[in-house]
């Protein structure tokens, strides 16, 4: 896994398609370092790290989180910093912290709709011991926005209207006029692929406000802040 800078204070790395890993974010302040999700295992976190040590950087001090989707949690319990999530996510994930993974029990969540095909075929893949499962809900949780000085760094979270989920978060680094969105910009895979265009449209209000030039996405190359709008009112055309 290759880290990769955007600013002089700003990282991501790569979202893979194979076993759906997001990409990850990490912001290095003099004080302190944040990372940008958790990722879906202790295997992404573990590769995560390897790539921030060989960058000279250290381990982050908080993880902050953009929604309860497993791919951006599941690595909670890998993590060594503080984790971060706004109280929707928390709601979730202490919900998800009570099931049971085993095959069956995992069936029969298919069934109940409680989770999505494409999420479970994942999670088999990226864990073949499901027993290895912890899903977990974060240290600090927060209802509206949130703002962190990791030195010569400040780094907001904001709790974002968004049609992909309840919970969105995303976390802009004014000085370095980064933001990161998670998978604000998507359908609700658990509401029958539904793309709520009210919701899109508050979702494109809101990021219209930030003043940023680079906007990173979970499963998608950073883009342009051109770039993103004239995605987000494409899809207002469909």
């Amino acid at each position: 896994m290759e880290l990769k800078q955007l600013t002089e204070h700003v990282f991501y790395t790569m979202h893979s398609k194979e076993a759906d890993r997001p990409a990850l974010g990490y912001i290095s302040g003099q004080k302190y370092s944040l990372m940008v999700d958790s990722g879906n295992s202790r295997r992404h976190v573990e590769l995560f790290n390897d790539s921030i040590t060989n960058k000279g950087l250290r381990k982050p001090d908080f993880i902050a989180i953009t929604h309860w989707h497993w791919d951006h949690t599941f690595g909670m319990n890998a993590v060594e910093g503080i984790t971060i999530a706004h109280k929707k996510t928390n709601d979730k994930l202490a919900e998800i912290a009570e099931w049971k993974w085993t095959d069956s029990e995992m069936k029969k969540r298919l069934e109940a709709k409680a989770e999505i095909e494409f999420a479970d075929t994942c999670i088999r893949k990226e864990y073949p011991l499901l027993s290895e499962i912890r899903v977990m809900t974060s240290d600090i949780s927060y209802s509206k926005d949130m703002e962190i000085d990791l030195g010569d760094i400040v780094v907001e979270l904001h709790h974002i209207i968004s049609p992909h989920s309840e919970d969105c978060t995303c976390i802009f680094v004014p000085q370095e006029r980064v933001l990161f969105i998670g998978d604000a910009v998507g359908v609700d895979y658990y509401n029958n692929c539904c793309l709520d265009k009210d919701k899109l449209r508050s979702l494109i209000t809101a990021i219209e406000e930030f003043e940023f030039d680079t906007c990173v996405m979970g499963h998608a190359e950073p883009v342009s802040k051109a770039d993103i709008l004239n995605i987000m009112n494409s899809l207002l055309d469909r």
